[in-house]
């Protein structure tokens, strides 16, 4: 593969020596306009990475938040069709910011994922992470994203051993999404140290950036991660401060701000890890 946004957005923040931030989003949460708002603000606030997911109905791996978030998106009407228009409409003020795609593969096999391939790297995709497709399924979508110029991010967890993890890094590209405990996003990070020795024991076995996920909440868990991490996720605190923000269910003017606000901080904290 050619050096990609995703490339080109480490590299950078090698030579600032500091770890990357990385914001979940759910596109059409809670509706396409107020969606296309927060999307366009993250890069200013301080995302330095946007991962997008792709509402489902079945989220496995989602904890209550983000499930939500994809209930609120769903019901709004957001399907996989008008996520990629809305990053086609981002790339339009921003060509610089990696857009990453998060979700399952029930959406995209329904897609079709010849169609999604094409539309998503037209549209100004950089990644994929997709939580339900191992590496022995690498043919369905793995393999044909890295052919389209694609990356394709893969997790890493707890229970990921040294004998697994060759296989789990065998086609990644990007970086490698460490998640920090096992269970479903939103919980808390319990042990903070083993999340670091984690992270040194990936990077023993590969060259690639690694972000770490799940459980980082403010800007001191950000700061705490991204003192051995690559880049620092951070999902549920962001679709969280989106619903506070809602009400009854519909947006308000501090929405935005909401989520804008949050992420400064988040920032500030990333850009303090290592200094």
């Amino acid at each position: 593969m050619t050096t990609t946004r995703i490339d080109q957005t480490f590299a950078r923040l090698r030579a600032e020596n500091r770890p990357a931030l990385a914001t979940f989003v759910m596109a059409g949460d809670p509706d396409a306009a107020t969606f296309d708002a927060i999307l366009a603000a993250l890069p200013g606030a301080g995302a330095d990475i946007v991962e997008l997911g792709m509402p489902f109905s079945d989220p496995m791996a989602d904890g209550v938040a983000v499930q939500l978030a994809g209930q609120r998106a769903l019901a709004a009407g957001m399907t996989l069709e008008k996520t990629l228009a809305a990053v086609a409409r981002f790339r339009e003020r921003d060509d610089a910011t990696p857009i990453v795609l998060m979700g399952y593969y029930n959406p995209i096999y329904a897609y079709g994922v010849d169609r999604f391939l094409a539309e998503a790297k037209q549209a100004g995709v950089d990644g994929l992470i997709v939580v339900d497709l191992p590496p022995e399924e690498d043919e369905e979508l793995c393999l044909p994203a890295l052919a389209t110029g694609l990356s394709f991010i893969r997790l890493a967890t707890p229970t990921t051993d040294d004998k697994r993890l060759p296989a789990v890094l065998a086609n990644t590209s990007g970086f490698v999404y460490y998640v920090s405990m096992t269970g479903v996003t939103g919980a808390e990070i319990s042990n903070r140290g083993a999340v670091g020795d984690a992270v040194r024991r990936i990077k023993a076995h590969t060259d690639l950036p690694v972000a770490v996920g799940f459980g980082i909440k403010t800007p001191e868990d950000a700061a705490l991660i991204g003192r051995d991490a690559d880049g620092v996720v951070v999902g549920s605190a962001i679709v969280t401060a989106i619903a506070k923000s809602l009400v009854d269910g519909k947006a308000t003017q501090s929405t935005v701000s909401a989520v804008t606000t949050l992420v400064s901080g988040l920032a500030a904290g990333v850009k303090s890890a290592k200094g």
